[in-house]
């Protein structure tokens, strides 16, 4: 145990910082929850993302077998 002059003796608790530490921060981050729109809009896009590029690499393969 290594002396430190500002721990009383008996009364240290080594994960007292870190557990005072998450409250203030669970405290301090309000939780949200997501609402359907927001989590099927990056869906929607990412489908018509890949859509855009399967018909680029298409219109690309058909250019070049022609």
């Amino acid at each position: 145990m290594t002396n430190n002059p500002h721990a009383p003796e008996g009364n240290y608790d080594p994960a007292g910082s870190t557990q005072m530490f998450r409250a203030f921060v669970d405290e301090a981050q309000p939780r949200r929850q997501a609402s359907p729109a927001q989590t099927t809009g990056p869906r929607l896009g990412v489908a018509f993302g890949v859509l855009v590029v399967v018909a680029i690499v298409a219109a690309v393969a058909w250019l070049a077998l022609s």
